[in-house]
């Protein structure tokens, strides 16, 4: 009786059904992910501001960015959101410019922040920046990013001046893959 059962199980599992299979479908495969990633981030103490005993007023660093140099990358994206989070804890007031720069480094995009002084609470300056459409062709141009600081006016600073200026981003990326 076991012999009849396992023969007929078996020849139960031998039929099966199938249907012709449309590989042409992944021509119309799209898919639409969304990739976030760490953009930039700096943490300058206040007596980094402060040069052979001389308050320095501006200040700045560039850095290449050359992320759009893939064709295909460049094609897929669509959207980007860039989110920045500034924590002064310095005394000072500052004002930076992040400057989107071409390869001819002409200025193609400005984001510029207030950072108010420190006043003994807590002092986060946050933005989120949407580039699509033609700003997102700004951004796609982009091949390096200026950080201006500029110091605004207040008490002095001195090599034992306290707190720092700490900036932190990220970047959300709306690709379209087809």
């Amino acid at each position: 009786m076991n012999k009849f059962f396992g023969i007929f199980f078996l020849s139960i599992l031998s039929f099966s059904c199938s249907s012709d299979l449309d590989f042409n479908q992944v021509n119309d495969l799209k898919s639409e992910p969304v990739v976030i990633a760490n953009l930039a981030s700096f943490d300058v103490p206040a007596n980094q501001f402060v040069i052979g005993g001389v308050e320095q007023t501006i200040s700045g660093d560039l850095l290449d960015f050359n992320i759009f140099k893939d064709s295909y990358f460049n094609k897929s994206l669509v959207r980007a959101d860039f989110f920045f989070e500034i924590n002064n804890t310095i005394n000072r007031a500052y004002k930076i410019n992040l400057v989107f720069l071409d390869a001819n480094n002409s200025p193609l995009y400005t984001i510029p922040f207030n950072v108010p002084a420190y006043a003994g609470v807590q002092n986060l300056v946050t933005k989120t920046e949407i580039f699509e459409n033609a700003k997102l062709d700004l951004l796609k141009s982009t091949t390096k990013i200026a950080f201006v600081i500029s110091l605004l006016p207040g008490p002095a600073l001195d090599e034992n001046s306290l707190g720092s200026l700490k900036l932190r981003s990220s970047a959300t990326i709306y690709l379209v893959l087809e």
